[in-house]
C-alpha cells in the first residue's frame, strides 16, 4: 500500500510582521512629509523693513529711513517692523545700524517718551576718523580755572552717540570738530552748564567702536 505525504504548508506571516511594515511605510511618509514643511516653510518670505542708513537713539523712523526687503523669519515672523507696525510717529529707542533689520522693539510710538536728545558739541581735541555716526563715545569735560588753564578732565557723559561729525580741516592739526551727540536726558543740565562755563570738552571712543 502507497504511502500518501501530506502537502507542503505554507506558513502565514505573523499578523504582527504586517503591522511593523506598515508602521515603517508610515514613519517615512511621516519624515519626507515633515522635510516637506521644513522645506516649504524655509521657502516663504515676508516684507520686513532694514534700515537704509544708521538710525541713532532719538532718532525719528520714516520711510525714507527704511528700504523693505523679503525674508524667511520662520517662527521670528512678527518680531520685525513691517508696514503694519509703522503708523504714526516713531523713534528709535537704540542704534540701528544700516542694513539691519529693525525689530520692532527698536521702536516707540510716542517721542516724548524718550529718555535722550541731542545737543551739538565742539570738541577740543582731535577726533578719530573712527568716529562716526552711530559711534559711541564718552564726553570728557575740563572745567576752564582761568584763561589758558583747565581742571583735570573728568566723564562729563559716559554714553553718548554720535549723529555727525563736522570737522574743519582748515584748522591748524585738525584738531576742530562740531559733533551733535544723542545723550540721556538727565546728563543734558551738566553739559549745557560746561558749554557755558567754557570747559574743554573731548571726545573718547568707547572701547571696541568705531570701523
Amino acid at each position: 500500500m502507497t504511502a500518501h505525504s501530506d502537502p507542503v504548508r505554507t506558513p502565514r506571516r505573523a499578523f504582527w510582521g504586517d503591522a511593523r511594515f506598515f508602521l515603517g511605510v508610515l514613519l517615512v511618509a511621516a519624515s519626507v512629509a515633515g522635510v516637506w514643511l521644513v522645506v516649504s516653510a524655509a521657502r516663504q518670505t515676508v516684507p520686513v523693513y532694514a534700515a537704509a542708513h544708521t538710525i541713532v537713539p532719538g532718532e525719528a523712523i520714516g520711510t525714507g529711513d527704511l528700504r523693505v526687503v523679503d525674508v524667511a523669519l520662520g517662527s521670528l515672523a512678527g518680531t520685525y517692523l513691517t508696514a503694519e507696525d509703522l503708523e504714526g510717529t516713531q523713534v528709535a529707542t537704540r542704534t540701528i545700524e544700516a542694513g539691519e533689520l529693525v525689530p520692532a522693539a527698536a521702536s516707540v510710538g510716542d517721542p516724548a517718551a524718550a529718555r535722550t536728545t541731542s545737543v551739538v558739541v565742539r570738541s577740543a581735541v582731535d577726533v578719530p576718523a573712527s568716529v562716526e555716526a552711530g559711534t559711541v563715545v564718552e564726553l570728557w569735560s575740563a572745567p576752564l580755572l582761568e584763561q589758558g588753564a583747565y581742571d583735570e578732565p573728568r566723564i562729563l557723559v559716559a554714553d553718548a552717540t554720535v549723529v555727525s561729525v563736522t570737522r574743519d580741516d582748515s584748522m591748524i592739526g585738525g584738531g576742530a570738530a562740531a559733533l551733535e551727540l544723542v545723550i540721556p536726558r538727565a546728563d543734558v543740565a551738566a553739559t549745557l552748564a560746561a558749554m557755558a562755563d567754557e570747559s574743554a570738552l573731548s571726545i573718547v571712543p568707547t572701547t571696541g567702536t568705531g570701523s
